[in-house]
């Protein structure tokens, strides 16, 4: 009796690099690809066989895979600003509901079905050479976040403010990192729940106000 023949695999998508959308569908591609998967484990070819695009249209847009790595961070970067901007922008927050927004934003996004840690901490795990593009992507999402977070502090008024700027850091990286590694966004919560503590610690009139409700009991 004959064997049967296997059965060929499904032809891939042809591709299609006609018209302004090619790099768009690289970026967005590599970017899912490389969040979801890791930098080191989707090569280049994986990225060129899911857009449905030619090799020379990718290296046309990005010359090396550590380019295509950078704006793919970059990518994340500006979503990241847009988001935590939009969230502060919000009327009727004070200092300190400002810096607690920041940490609602963050419980927020590690809660959603598609998180998969920071994807910041998670590339800067996997590439070890400080020459890599993307360690200036990183380097400017960080000093971003460190002056963020510094200059909410000062406008709340609080004392000690590099050192709670500095804790309410530790904090909000902590939530994405313990959050990663328990597979729970409970740390995330947990953050925040730390976060209004710390801030009722360090601003005077939450200070004043908490010393007098005491002294009425």
């Amino acid at each position: 009796m004959r064997a049967r023949a296997a059965a060929a695999p499904p032809p891939r998508p042809a591709a299609r690099d006609d018209g302004p959308g090619v790099g768009e569908r690289i970026l967005s591609t590599a970017t899912d690809l490389f969040y979801r998967e890791g930098v080191r484990a989707v090569g280049i070819q994986r990225v060129i066989d899911e857009a449905g695009i030619a090799k020379a249209s990718l290296y046309a847009h990005y010359p090396s895979k550590d380019d295509l790595v950078a704006a793919c961070l970059a990518r994340h970067a500006a979503a990241a600003r847009a988001g935590i901007e939009a969230r502060l922008a919000r009327p009727g927050l004070d200092p300190r509901a400002r810096l607690l927004a920041l940490f609602d934003y963050q419980v927020e996004s590690i809660a959603g079905a598609d998180f998969r840690g920071c994807p910041f901490l998670n590339v800067n795990s996997e590439i070890a050479e400080s020459a890599h593009p993307a360690k200036r992507v990183i380097a400017a999402q960080r000093a971003w976040l460190h002056d963020l977070i510094a200059g909410l502090v000062a406008d709340a008024g609080a004392t000690s403010p590099h050192q709670l700027a500095g804790t309410l850091v530790v904090l909000f990286d902590g939530s994405s990192a313990s959050s990663t590694i328990d597979a729970d966004p409970a740390a995330a919560r947990h953050a925040r729940w730390a976060a209004a503590q710390l801030l009722d610690a360090h601003l005077p009139g939450r200070r004043r106000r908490q010393s007098r409700a005491r002294r009425r009991r």
